[in-house]
């Protein structure tokens, strides 16, 4: 029996400087842009459902029935049934999350959510100018994304870690689920973001997400690719992961 990955374990990204976004990509990924950042730890996997059911039983207005309207589209937790996920999914990402109750979550287990420009650094891994968490080349043997294939056999999200992980040892930075950041979204940020420790616009209306889904195409794997989404929207491919600072 497949082991659940309940403890969340976290990996220690170190301090350094990186190229983030791109010169040639989607226009909202330009200008390409040097950012220094301090070293955190992040979740080596996505949050889980089994972890997300230990939240929600501790913090009964988090359930499906009861959060607040204003919280959520309509759509939170919809593969649930009530308090409990899908059968056999306990390993799982947790998916139809709206950054709010990301936000909960993280605060309630003592950490946070990235900032886009961690959540990119992070990505890649030590690697530098290549397209995915492991190389410029990607298939259905590295990540869980639109269609099946190889070692790729889920027609939903997989269970966390069963694809490779990056030079980091954070697994599932491409593909199974998308992932809130903290960060606003704004197309232009890049021409006007700080060079240290950047943490997005101070005011929007949308909030990043980042590393496509199982139901995405290889340009939304793309370590530079930029998703956002009303934090009140929730979908079934999108979860997250936690970053906590070191102490």
């Amino acid at each position: 029996m497949r082991q659940f990955k309940d403890d969340p374990q976290m990996i220690y990204v170190p301090n350094g400087r990186f190229q983030m976004g791109s010169a040639t990509g989607s226009s909202n990924e330009q200008p390409a842009h040097t950012v220094q950042l301090d070293g955190f730890y992040m979740d080596k996997y996505e949050v889980t459902n089994g972890q997300f059911e230990r939240f929600v039983s501790t913090n009964p207005q988090w359930l499906k029935d009861r959060i607040g309207s204003q919280y959520h589209d309509g759509d939170y937790l919809k593969n649930w049934s009530w308090y409990r996920y899908p059968s056999g999914q306990g390993d799982h990402p947790v998916v139809y999350i709206s950054w709010y109750a990301a936000q909960a979550y993280a605060k309630w287990i003592g950490k946070r959510l990235p900032t886009e420009a961690e959540w990119e650094y992070a990505a890649r891994g030590g690697l530098i100018g290549k397209r995915y968490p492991w190389g410029d080349e990607i298939t259905h043997d590295e990540a869980n994304y639109s269609g099946i294939g190889s070692k790729d056999q889920w027609s939903g999200t997989a269970p966390v870690g069963s694809f490779r992980e990056n030079g980091y040892g954070l697994y599932d930075m491409a593909g199974n689920a998308w992932e809130w950041c903290a960060d606003w979204y704004s197309s232009d940020y890049y021409k006007n973001s700080p060079a240290k420790k950047p943490l997005g616009p101070s005011t929007g209306s949308r909030r990043m997400v980042r590393g496509g889904s199982w139901y995405d195409s290889i340009a939304n794997l793309r370590l530079t690719a930029r998703g956002f989404s009303d934090p009140t929207s929730t979908s079934y491919g999108g979860g997250f992961r936690c970053v906590s600072a070191l102490k």
